[in-house]
């Protein structure tokens, strides 16, 4: 039976805030027997319906039970009859040929797995309601029937704005509509000038070998990071001499370690572990003690400064704890030189750089790009659609694209395999949109570990893409990996590690003051210049820690920094540091473009110098 300690802990670990506690813990559980659910059901059934109203505040209010009941009914009504329907889904080309006795050589709309890619008939990529290639998979629909996704009401209305030109841009994209052809043309001819691109090579190459590490790379990777943060922390002249932790002391000392959980579970007050450098210290773990503290924020494979005291030896009592490596640490002395490679035919002056770091305009998009009722992918023709009619300077376009937790592709339903999907769907559309566009436009892909045609390793290597004419334009990036576009540093990682860092951080803040939870889940990768700090990862993640240290390293602070996750989409200004020196990072979470059976969100940036005359937009489609 769930109990009110559960259900509130469940809630707490989601970020929400609980208004009336106990009434609202009272009807829940109620639910919960009821629905013979889980607490972590209820609360995964609360987020889809906070979801679903749009909710701005991460709160639960009394008042919300009863909107909620009627969605926990609906989701009962909804499983039972897909209980009772047994009913066996014939895929679109097995339907066809019965009822027509077509044979299976003779139309090409009905494909089986064909030899010759050019032999498939690819629609316009800009119309959400295009015929199906089918490759056999079962979507449960007749060809070329109107799709849930193309019957809705309205189209990319703005959901959040944040700039100058907040009023213009709603305007203009809440009457967005089909242009006519000389609109088009004139649209074409309007573009921006192209950006520059150079696109930082740190990051694992297609065709690498992975998972050959040993323990003993697993152990280095550690402890450099942890002797790197030290190192900064002593460079930056504002601290003592760093002491061993484990070491019996009356006097108020200085130490640098790495935080651990004591057991598999989550952190809590008594399973505190800080573990210190083994080369500088002795590399011992000792329990850590935060009651003095009324505020922090921690996690698993943070490193961290500690001031405090450990007069018995066994436990070492915090007064102070400092979270941010010093922003004198500009580069990694133990990593080679990042590889630059410029993808611009021409070569730049750099008075032409500077000029061209006034403004750079962005459309940010991450997959699924297909809904999962069908491998249509009409999610991504519109979003095509409107870069055609409002052309970006650079189009993001961040994993997955091909979906393994797609159904289908969870069942293996289709005849094609998953390299054939990504060509068609996904790489040719891209490819007419260029095309279309000209040589002003520029495509970046960015894979992810749902990528069922590519590597499953973290970090990941860029797609192996070669198009002709076009490789100039359409460019892959490793998994994180960071690029320069008009001098502004844009860095991007696609696991979702806002999500993995909130089950997993423990935090504690003054009563009354009102927090921003994911701004704080975001600026830990700045404060500890990783893409994924969170050490060990969960099992789900397949991390190679031979690749990491050099993969994952943020040398310095990016102008804007991606994070694509399942939590609610946001763009935030995060600022790192304090005073003047202070370094200010635009993080943008776009959500995601495809949400279920409906359309999702994706961001419109223009960032011109610095995040103070920044314009941005959450578009929903």
């Amino acid at each position: 039976m769930a109990t009110n300690e559960e259900i509130k802990k469940e809630f707490s670990r989601s970020g929400f805030a609980l208004v009336e506690e106990d009434e609202i813990l009272e009807r829940c559980v109620t639910l919960c027997i009821n629905y013979s659910l889980k607490p972590s059901e209820l609360v995964s059934s609360w987020e889809l319906y906070h979801l679903n109203r749009q909710s701005i505040d991460q709160t639960v209010k009394n008042d919300e039970m009863d909107g909620f009941l009627l969605h926990l009914q609906n989701q009962q009504k909804e499983s039972i009859m897909k209980e009772e329907s047994g009913l066996h889904i014939y895929s679109n080309r097995d339907v066809d040929m019965l009822l027509d006795g077509i044979p299976e050589d003779t139309e090409d709309d009905i494909v089986s797995t064909p030899t010759n890619k050019s032999q498939r008939l690819l629609p316009d990529p800009f119309d959400s309601i295009s015929k199906s290639r089918d490759y056999g998979y079962s979507t449960g629909k007749s060809v070329g029937h109107v799709t849930p996704f193309g019957q809705r009401g309205q189209k990319f209305v703005v959901r959040f704005n944040i700039g100058d030109a907040a009023a213009q841009a709603e305007n203009g994209d809440n009457n967005d509509v089909e242009n006519s052809e000389d609109d088009m043309i004139i649209k074409k001819v309007l573009t921006r000038r192209r950006c520059s691109l150079k696109v930082n090579g740190v990051g694992p190459e297609p065709g690498c070998r992975f998972m050959y590490y040993r323990t003993e790379d697993r152990f280095d990777s550690l402890e450099k990071r942890i002797v790197r943060h030290a190192d900064a922390f002593a460079a930056s002249g504002l601290y003592e001499e760093q002491v061993d932790p484990a070491v019996a002391s009356q006097r108020s000392i200085f130490s640098v370690g790495m935080i651990c959980c004591d057991g598999e579970g989550f952190l809590n007050d008594k399973s505190i572990l800080l573990q210190s450098s083994a080369e500088r210290t002795s590399g011992q773990r000792v329990p850590l003690d935060l009651n003095r503290l009324n505020q922090f924020s921690i996690f698993p494979g943070q490193i961290v400064g500690i001031e405090g005291q450990n007069p018995s030896g066994h436990y070492f009592t915090a007064s102070k704890l400092l979270d941010t490596v010093p922003l004198t640490l500009t580069a990694d002395v133990d990593l080679p030189p990042a590889k630059k490679q410029n993808l611009d035919q021409e070569v730049l002056t750099l008075a032409e750089e500077s000029r061209e770091k006034s403004e750079v305009s962005f459309i940010i998009a991450s997959g699924p790009f297909t809904t999962l009722d069908n491998l249509l992918f009409e999610p991504l023709s519109e979003l095509l659609a409107h870069a055609k009619r409002k052309p970006p300077q650079l189009l993001l376009l961040l994993g997955p694209f091909v979906d393994s937790n797609h159904p289908e592709i969870e069942k293996g339903a289709v005849d094609a395999n998953f390299s054939e999907i990504f060509q068609v769907e996904v790489i040719r559309r891209v490819q007419e949109y260029v095309e279309f566009m000209g040589s002003e436009v520029r495509v970046v892909l960015v894979p992810s570990l749902r990528d069922a045609n590519h590597d499953f390793i973290f970090p990941q290597p860029p797609f192996d893409i070669h198009i002709p004419d076009l490789e100039h334009q359409i460019t892959s990036l490793s998994n994180p990996g960071t690029f320069e576009a008009n001098q502004v540093k844009v860095g991007c990682c696609t696991v979702d590690v806002l999500k993995q860092l909130s089950v997993e951080e423990m935090s504690r803040n003054p009563s009354g003051v009102p927090t921003d939870r994911l701004g704080r889940l975001a600026s830990h990768l700045l404060r500890q210049r990783s893409f994924y700090p969170l050490y060990p990862p969960p099992e789900s993640l397949p991390y190679d820690s031979k690749l990491a240290p050099q993969a994952l390293q943020i040398s310095s602070i990016p102008d804007i920094l991606l994070l694509p996750s399942d939590m609610k989409y946001f763009v935030k200004v995060l600022s790192i540091g304090e005073g003047e020196d202070a370094a200010k990072c635009v993080c943008v979470n776009p959500g995601r473009l495809a949400k279920g059976e409906g359309a999702g969100t994706f961001v419109e940036l223009t960032y011109k110098g610095d995040p103070e005359s920044m314009h941005a937009s959450v578009i929903s489609i």
